[in-house]
């Protein structure tokens, strides 16, 4: 029984000492991802970077509406202008004159949707 007892000791001041390097290790591994984390975050984000985030994103957001809005007012009146001339068979011309109404309408939807935001920034 004494070396049961014995080597119980041993095992206790094993395992602590184990503990403690492991403790160590852990808080080592902390130190070294949190600097790792600050460094980052400093090359990454300049200050004030969440709200350029957003407004570029929302720049972006109206950029898209608007090539979105004019590119669809081209190929409607290019389909239509497709259309009449498979209907009445004046082959070209319906094409010609519904591709360039398409387009003004286009033109016309991007300057009226320009304007609406313009009117709105200006306001707030």
């Amino acid at each position: 029984m004494t070396q049961g007892t014995g080597h119980g000791g041993n095992g206790d001041r094993d395992r602590s000492s184990e503990e403690a390097a492991l403790s160590e290790r852990l808080g080592n591994l902390d130190q070294r991802l949190s600097e790792l984390r600050d460094r980052r975050i400093k090359t990454e984000q300049p200050a004030g970077d969440g709200e350029d985030r957003a407004a570029r994103a929302s720049a972006m957001a109206l950029g898209f509406r608007l090539s979105s809005e004019l590119v669809a007012g081209v190929v409607v009146g290019a389909g239509i202008g497709w259309g009449f001339d498979r209907l009445l068979s004046t082959s070209p011309f319906g094409f010609i004159v519904f591709l360039l109404l398409g387009f003004v309408a286009g033109v016309v939807n991007v300057v009226r949707t320009a304007g609406a935001g313009q009117n709105r920034r200006g306001d707030s």
